[in-house]
């Protein structure tokens, strides 16, 4: 494996929430230190918290601010190595086999006997398992890359515990074992970066591998800014009324809270129908952008015209 060359937006831990802030990822000094360890200790990243606060988001601004390509493994209940690391070229292979048995006879025709003949075929079926019959997924591209890369393992805790088992050798050597090859070691190692909703728990082994950011919803000024990143165009009138909003959701007994990515669906709307403030009406027609359960809608919408007048009281408050 090679020595690691450091990028410039990886020099430091301000660097890295800079880089991060160009690209439109508002950091948190815990969220820029684990992205710089993870880079000078090579470990991956254990991302947990609520769905919707910026995990899956954090590996896509990385990797785009770094200028590295972006390899996702999508994780679900059933995922083994053919779909996570590679898997034979099967119609290549038949292929090569049907090209092979026209022409065995031109390739044992010079051979002295049977054993002569087997050693002549024998070669040819070592290469029916090489690299040019190997088809690499995720974890195998992501070591691939010369240049560096950014390995998102998403949603972990939706597969099984046998795919983490997997996953050990990786993610403490950076190198994959392919039975008819042998082991694959990363030139560069990827960054990597795993996220759990935390549907179940992890196993110990998986979790020593890595470092552990939790990442939680944001406060007001952070969400704010984080708005104001996506939806340049809202007023800051206006941003700060539906932040103060969603901030006092997430205080109220709701199934499912808003999640930052609904924040900003929420002001792109407001932003469609041309509000310069948060009126009660306008608010219950457009509950639907940020609750997703019909029963926390309901709940809500008796609501919408105290939290509204809450929220404003709020906002100005804040100015």
């Amino acid at each position: 494996m090679t020595a690691i060359d450091t990028p410039a937006g990886l020099t430091s831990i301000d660097a890295v929430t800079s880089g991060l802030t160009e690209v439109g990822y508002i950091s948190t000094a815990a969220i820029s230190t684990a992205v710089y360890l993870a880079h000078h200790l090579r470990k991956p990243v254990l991302i947990e918290g609520p769905a919707g606060v910026g995990k899956t988001d954090l590996a896509r601004s990385v990797a785009k601010y770094l200028g590295y390509p972006l390899l996702r493994m999508q994780c679900y209940e059933g995922l083994d190595e053919s779909k996570a690391l590679y898997e034979w070229k099967y119609g290549k292979q038949l292929l090569y086999t049907q090209i092979l048995k026209e022409k065995i006879h031109d390739l044992v025709a010079d051979a002295d006997g049977l054993d002569a003949s087997f050693a002549k075929l024998g070669d040819f079926q070592d290469l029916f398992f090489s690299r040019d019959f190997l088809e690499p997924r995720p974890l195998l591209k992501a070591m691939e890359q010369t240049g560096g890369s950014v390995l998102l393992i998403d949603e972990i805790d939706k597969s099984d515990e046998e795919f983490e088992a997997l996953l050990l050798e990786i993610l403490s050597d950076y190198q994959v074992t392919v039975p008819e090859i042998g082991t694959i070691e990363a030139d560069v190692p990827p960054l990597v970066m795993l996220t759990s909703n935390a549907t179940r728990e992890l196993g110990d082994a998986l979790k020593r591998r890595c470092l552990h950011l939790h990442i939680d919803f944001p406060d007001a000024e952070r969400e704010r800014l984080i708005v104001r990143a996506r939806v340049p165009d809202v007023s800051d009138k206006l941003l700060a009324q539906l932040v103060s909003f969603v901030q006092l959701l997430r205080g109220e007994n709701l199934r499912k809270l808003p999640s930052i990515s609904e924040t900003i669906d929420w002001a792109r709307t407001l932003l469609l129908l041309h509000a310069d403030a948060l009126e009660p009406a306008m608010v219950r027609d457009t509950l639907n952008v940020i609750l997703k359960r019909q029963s926390d809608i309901l709940a809500v919408t008796g609501k919408a015209e105290a939290l509204t007048h809450e929220a404003v009281k709020a906002a100005a408050e804040a100015a």
